[in-house]
């Protein structure tokens, strides 16, 4: 969906306060669980509003390669998946993921739930330096033989044997995606599984996402045990089916909804992100708490969350916020900072520097072009705001970076709607959110 946009696209500045309601695609993180969820279930599952983006795609796309059906219904947004009970069809396939990190983790570790076969397992360049040795090694001590041309990155060549359940060490720290693999597949281990983590990887949202999904399908409570020097231990149930019901509704994608939540940030007014509620499973919710402290006004309705402010000149004088629970919104706060009065302050985000991109350099880059004064270290970034300067902003192939300084680009800076900020390479929001800049602008004309 790339040719949806030019490239470079010329963002038009909001010449009024917003005032609309706006529709943000299902949420990527619960899809591409759900997916792997529904190919465990006994029977046929319907999801329904589910992300269509590159991401989930690609999910489909591995899914029948290892022989599962599913349809897909762009109209409805609805995907279709014939559940196996878990059984993988094919002994073989060669699998490409993208840069999809949620299809990179969950699926090796699905294919190691298979007694036998050979399946390959490989994604582009940027996906390729992304971490997968935690998961590997821990699929290692279950028994499946890894062959990967460079260690703990892919490709990788997996051999399965199936999961022997017990205990294992899992390294989590480069991505909590790796825990939540392993919990989903765990049910299909021959005995329980124990899993010891640290740094705190239990308590992240993500990997709260992954056990509420298993809980609300027929999986009993994981104990917790604290072992001290901030590890803990999970143990995870064998033997016990998911019970998934014949259809099951996506969230609206809290991560999205974050770039028009902060809209009234940049161009004043209100904005309503439809269907979306506190009582939402998805962490990046949280980023509304950010934009309170900030100085907006954040309520629901029976529509959805809505966002506004009046005074923008009374908004508060700096902001200093650990990110690590929700990291994947940390881009859209750095990127609208220069609108904000005194300094933003962005820490617990080292992770984000082996995602999509190096996320915290890419931000800084382009914030220093706009004309902004930047200090940056391994886990912060600290943003004191100057004079806009117009710039083209590099995406590095990063939705992210897009979307974030889209949102930044609708500030009428000379005044007049025209336009001052470019964004290059605008299409690859379409890893998530393929009509993002659409939506934006049938806000800028409502």
């Amino acid at each position: 969906m790339s040719d949806l946009y030019p490239d470079p696209l010329a963002v038009k500045p909001f010449s009024r306060p917003v005032s609309g309601v706006v529709e943000v695609p299902g949420s990527k993180s619960i899809t591409n669980r759900m997916l792997i969820l529904a190919c465990m279930a006994s029977h046929s599952v319907e999801l329904t509003g589910a992300l269509l983006s590159d991401d989930s795609h690609y999910m489909v796309d591995c899914l029948q390669r290892l022989g599962f059906q599913i349809k897909i219904e762009p109209e409805k947004k609805n995907i279709h998946v014939s559940g196996t009970g878990g059984d993988i069809p094919s002994d073989e396939a060669s699998l490409f993921v993208g840069v999809a990190g949620t299809a990179a983790r969950f699926l090796t570790a699905f294919c190691a739930t298979r007694k036998s076969g050979r399946f390959e397992i490989d994604g582009t360049p940027q996906m390729r330096k992304r971490p997968m040795k935690g998961l590997l090694d821990a699929l290692e001590q279950q028994g499946t033989h890894i062959v990967d041309s460079k260690e703990g990155f892919l490709p990788a060549t997996l051999s399965p044997n199936g999961l022997k359940g017990g205990r294992i060490q899992l390294e989590t720290s480069a991505s909590t995606q790796i825990l939540s693999a392993l919990l989903m597949v765990a049910p299909m281990a021959e005995e329980d599984l124990q899993i010891e983590v640290s740094g705190g990887a239990e308590k992240k949202p993500f990997v709260r996402l992954t056990q509420e999904l298993m809980y609300r399908f027929g999986q009993p409570k994981q104990t917790i045990e604290s072992l001290g020097n901030g590890k803990a231990l999970l143990r995870v149930k064998a033997g016990i089916p998911y019970s998934i019901p014949d259809t099951v509704a996506i969230e609206p994608d809290a991560s999205a909804a974050s770039y028009f939540f902060s809209l009234p940030l940049v161009v004043g007014g209100t904005v309503t992100v439809k269907g979306l509620h506190s009582n939402s499973l998805q962490g990046d919710y949280a980023y509304t708490d950010v934009l309170r402290e900030i100085g907006m006004k954040v309520e629901e309705t029976e529509v959805g969350t809505t966002a506004s402010i009046q005074l923008k000149e009374l908004l508060g004088a700096g902001i200093k916020r650990d990110f690590w629970p929700i990291s994947d919104t940390f881009l859209t706060l750095a990127a609208i900072s220069p609108v904000l009065k005194g300094i933003t302050r962005i820490e617990g985000i080292a992770h984000t520097r082996h995602q999509e991109s190096d996320r915290i350099a890419a931000m800084a880059n382009e914030l220093i072009k706009l004309g902004q004064w930047i200090e940056e270290g391994e886990d912060y970034i600290e943003i004191h705001t100057g004079l806009m300067t117009p710039s083209e902003v590099m995406t590095y192939d990063d939705h992210r970076v897009a979307m974030s300084f889209g949102i930044l680009g609708c500030f009428n800076l000379y005044a007049d709607g025209s336009p001052w900020l470019k964004i290059s390479n605008p299409g690859c929001c379409s890893k998530t959110f393929p009509e993002f800049f659409i939506e934006l602008e049938k806000l800028r004309l409502a």
